[in-house]
């Protein structure tokens, strides 16, 4: 009886073991999944962070780059080429609105003037000129002002504020003209001038390191480059104020020839 019942005890607790095995490696499957799956979430969340920061490091970096190579390009000779790049931008805005304000649709105000001509009505063709905005417009007002003196009178009046109508166009562009010229002048002496200490500094160390060298060339060279991109978004912008000033003049010459036509046909 003790041989069978020790038997039946080993029998017993030998399947109890079998199944209390797999309930245990259950459990071990169950929290090695959670555990995955929180490292998971941890390692994802922790991307996230790391690509926002990412963005604010390179939004942040564009501006703290421009300040930075501005403090060391050398706020003395950085600051003339900012200057030029403000009062440059400054008399485009000023030139590009005044230009497309002048700008008039000359046909349609020949048509109004032809119109008012064919009835006589010469004081309705002036005060349609006078409402009218633009240099076309002013120099046709000149020219009807002088109807009572011949049309040679009118002719030379046309001729004379044409020319004074075409210098007001083309006002301020010296001054951006010279802002072009400056920009990359002040970069070049404040390069030439880096030069001159990056060159003390290799005297003070004795010794041609390379450290040194590249530090001062670099910062040498800064005030050039931003003064050739001053100069160069100024030039586009001269360039287009130009454009506009030779179509606005063209517009002028051709409404002029056509204007004095008109008078030759109705004036008696």
């Amino acid at each position: 009886m003790s041989i069978v019942g020790l038997l039946t005890f080993a029998n017993f607790n030998q399947v109890m073991a079998q199944e209390a095995a797999p309930a245990d490696g259950t459990e071990q499957v169950a929290a090695t999944d959670e555990a995955a799956a929180t490292e998971a979430v941890a390692a994802e969340a922790e991307a996230v962070e790391e690509a926002v920061a990412t963005d604010e490091e390179q939004t942040r970096s564009f501006h703290q780059m421009l300040k930075e190579k501005y403090i060391q390009g050398g706020a003395g000779w950085m600051t003339p080429v900012l200057l030029c790049l403000i009062f440059g931008m400054a008399l485009i805005i000023e030139r590009i609105l005044y230009l497309n304000m002048a700008t008039t649709n000359v046909q349609k105000l020949l048509d109004g003037i032809e119109e008012n001509a064919k009835n006589g009505n010469w004081e309705g063709a002036r005060e349609l000129c006078a409402n009218t905005r633009g240099p076309v417009a002013s120099i046709f007002v000149q020219g009807l002002d002088r109807m009572d003196q011949g049309l040679d009178n009118v002719e030379k009046a046309v001729t004379s504020y044409g020319g004074v109508q075409m210098a007001r166009l083309e006002n301020n562009l010296t001054w951006i003209g010279l802002f072009i010229a400056l920009a990359p002048s002040f970069g070049f002496l404040g390069t030439v001038v880096g030069m001159v200490q990056a060159f003390d500094d290799i005297e003070s160390a004795g010794d041609i390191s390379p450290t040194v060298v590249a530090g001062g060339m670099k910062v040498a060279l800064l005030t050039t480059i931003f003064g050739l991109i001053t100069a160069i978004i100024l030039q586009i912008f001269y360039n287009y104020i130009l454009t506009k000033i030779e179509s606005l003049v063209d517009q002028m010459e051709n409404g002029s020839i056509s204007f004095m036509d008109i008078l030759v046909k109705y004036h008696k």
